[in-house]
């Protein structure tokens, strides 16, 4: 019987994702393809750096440790890499001892149709393109921000602690829109008029329902293996829609912060975050200086200044 990968979390993520790959993409845009293949190939018993993407993928990657009788997570390498560049990625897996077996190797074209291929929940990528057509084909997808201190490995940190964004993230984008075209107030009164109407989906809000099914597995919530959090610029009273729209989707986050325009990056670092989800760059930039940050790019004409 084919192997079902509907049932476990599935995470694909790109190479320069994964593994530091920013000398060698330096390589490639400077030099092109060509040299780019010959300087892996030249290089494939050289194992490749932890990149900003390494640690998440370690930490899913041991609640496979869990539940002996079941793999709650997959880890699929989903790369614009041909087979003959790809081998020293496999080696650099096989060194760290990663237990990664499964990749889509597209040789320059798109990954992105091939997400549903794997039952992709979540999809990480330093490559904008490919992370813009899986936003805009329904996949839970960031554009993984690689530069930066979070690069370095951490100390393993238990449970895995992930933090979301909320207006256009976990939640659609259209009281985002109207902050950016009416100002605070407009959004604030609207917020506060539609407080007991459930916000729209968001790209990851499918995603934060599967980690809140894994929390699920294991009867005490409060030693659950994933930690959740809403890092949110909202404030009171925009805050009440927030939470009364987790509660209709039946989602209990673990930590909520509402920061009303305080600065994100400070309360990341002390929740110790994984990975945060952002859909601006002015939040997930300066984050990126302390946790793993990726920004999730707007669906096709859903942007809030369109």
């Amino acid at each position: 019987m084919p192997y079902d990968l509907t049932s476990p979390l599935v995470i694909g993520i790109s190479s320069r994702a994964l593994f530091d790959l920013e000398e060698e993409n330096r390589i490639f845009e400077e030099q092109g393809l060509e040299a780019y293949a010959d300087y892996q190939i030249r290089n494939e018993n050289r194992p490749l750096g932890p990149g900003a993407g390494f640690e998440l993928v370690k930490a899913f990657l041991r609640l496979n440790t869990l539940k002996p009788e079941r793999r709650l997570v997959e880890v699929v390498i989903l790369s614009r890499n041909s087979p003959d560049t790809s081998l020293r990625i496999f080696k650099s897996i096989e060194h760290y001892g990663l237990d990664i077996t499964r990749a889509a190797l597209t040789g320059g074209a798109s990954v992105a149709p091939y997400l549903s291929s794997f039952s992709t929940d979540l999809f990480l990528s330093a490559y904008a393109p490919d992370v813009q057509e899986a936003i805009n084909t329904g996949f839970a997808a960031g554009i993984l921000l690689t530069p930066g201190a979070a690069m370095s490995p951490a100390p393993e940190v238990n449970p895995i602690r992930i933090a979301f964004d909320g207006d256009a993230v976990l939640f659609g984008a259209e009281s985002e829109r109207i902050f950016q075209q009416s100002g605070l107030e407009a959004f604030q009164a609207h917020e506060r008029a539609l407080a007991d109407d459930p916000l729209p989906k968001g790209p990851f809000a499918n995603f934060l329902m599967t980690l809140s099914n894994i929390q699920g597995m294991f009867p005490d919530r409060e030693k659950a293996p994933i930690r959740t959090a809403l890092v949110t610029s909202r404030s009171a009273p925009a805050h009440e829609r927030a939470v009364k729209t987790l509660r209709k989707w039946k989602v209990r986050v673990d930590e909520a912060f509402f920061l009303g325009g305080v600065s994100k990056k400070d309360v990341l670092k002390s929740f110790g975050a994984h990975i945060f989800f952002d859909d601006q760059h002015a939040h997930a930039d300066p984050a990126s200086q302390v946790v793993a940050s990726a920004v999730v790019p707007y669906r096709e004409g859903d942007a809030p200044t369109d």
